[in-house]
């Protein structure tokens, strides 16, 4: 969030306070008196004001309700994501190709020998989601980078889990566009309630001006059938290069959180930008979301990567991060959830470079960001949220846990 316009909120507030314009008074009158009470004075001012900013801290704290919290698993190897079963089964990725199987306290590490896995830099397994049948068909989706450091793309995979084991992934889909870099492969996935996949691609670092290249599908957010074809309602699905069909939206660098907010049925995403300008951004179809014409970062020498902030044609973020603090992922706390309903119609979103846990406010109209769950520090890679409104989160690395939160 820009610092200045939450200096501008508190300024609002402070001056609607009736207990501040008592004490304005108050320090008046200790002036006329004379400057002998200067140092009593300001050590006067330094007290009340660290209690009232103190008292502003204490009434945003969140969530409101007291709670325990329990790590799931432990030792894990740079893992990426983690879905949860309805038999209470958690199926974590690890980016080496394993998925990790926790139930009963128990962590069985599965090889799922995937074709052509590329594992280097950013690459490897990434995410993973249910399908909306998953009850009766038992289909999960994987995507994860493949190829070679000379040709690596993002792929979509679909395999099928019993319980125990997986069956073979087949690849449904392949980025069309190969790059040779092991970098920003973004990876996220989403199932719409139309049983759409959206998914993320990154602009593969050294090819950013390809995120504004309608005919390459890197940096941009795709959206296929869950057979891998395109849809029909896709906005490019008329354009002359195939390329062009399953592309959703465009002018993405590497986005790592992908959402659904079912209160007000909108998509909305992050993604990192260089150093500086990580963006929240409301996804709708067919429209350019600017990288790399239009930013609020500099590149990591510190140079200009643009002089626009804006653009004609092009779509501002809702929320800049400037410092970065490197968004990993996000989930939407929804208002059917009912656990912690002080984090309802949010996102929480989990960092890399703060090391912190956060939620935006997306009903307040300022999207109000505050720290949650202090207990989850270090790098975290992915927040999740339980059918029940429990709040899991993943650190990283290669000794990474996962931690669950749960009500008192």
């Amino acid at each position: 969030m820009q610092v200045t316009k939450k200096l501008k909120m508190m300024e609002a507030n402070v001056l609607k306070m009736p207990q501040l314009s008592q004490f304005t008074v108050k320090i008046l009158s200790y002036i006329s008196k004379g400057l002998k009470r200067k140092q009593r004075l300001s050590q006067l001012v330094l007290f009340l004001f660290i209690g009232f900013f103190s008292s502003i801290a204490n009434a945003n704290i969140l969530p409101k309700v007291q709670y325990h919290t329990h790590t799931l698993a432990h030792h894990l190897h740079s893992p990426w994501s983690m879905v949860k079963l309805p038999n209470d089964i958690w199926l974590i990725t690890e980016r080496d190709g394993h998925v990790v199987i926790v139930k009963d306290n128990q962590q069985i590490r599965v090889n799922l020998n995937l074709e052509g896995l590329y594992v280097a830099g950013q690459g490897g397994l990434l995410d993973i989601v249910l399908a909306p049948d998953f009850n009766t068909s038992k289909n999960v989706f994987i995507t994860y980078a493949q190829g070679n450091a000379q040709a690596n793309r993002l792929v979509i995979a679909k395999t099928s889990f019993n319980g125990t084991h997986f069956s073979k992934p087949t690849v449904i889909y392949k980025v069309a566009t190969d790059k040779n870099t092991p970098q920003h492969y973004a990876g996220r996935a989403l199932i719409l309630p139309d049983n759409t996949l959206l998914f993320s691609t990154g602009d593969g670092f050294d090819f950013r001006e390809q995120a504004q290249v309608i005919t390459s599908q890197l940096g941009k957010i795709l959206r296929i059938h869950l057979d891998g074809t395109p849809p029909k309602d896709n906005p490019f699905i008329n354009h002359t290069n195939p390329r062009a069909h399953a592309i959703y939206s465009l002018g993405h660098r590497n986005p790592q959180g992908l959402v659904y907010d079912d209160d007000t049925q909108q998509i909305i995403s992050h993604e990192h930008g260089p150093a500086g300008g990580d963006e929240l951004n409301y996804l709708t179809p067919g429209t350019n979301y600017g990288w790399p014409v239009i930013t609020y970062g500099r590149d990591y020498s510190q140079a200009r990567i643009s002089p626009f902030t804006e653009y004609k044609g092009m779509q501002k973020p809702s929320v800049d991060w400037t410092p970065s603090i490197a968004p990993s992922s996000m989930a939407y706390y929804s208002a059917k959830y009912t656990a912690f309903p002080s984090l309802q119609k949010q996102v929480l979103i989990s960092t890399l470079v703060d090391q912190k846990l956060y939620s935006v406010n997306l009903a307040d109209g300022a999207f109000t960001q505050t720290h949650v769950f202090p207990e989850a520090s270090g790098r975290l890679r992915n927040v999740y949220v339980t059918t029940e409104g429990n709040i899991a989160v993943l650190t990283d690395g290669k000794d990474a846990k996962l931690m669950i939160f749960k009500p008192e």
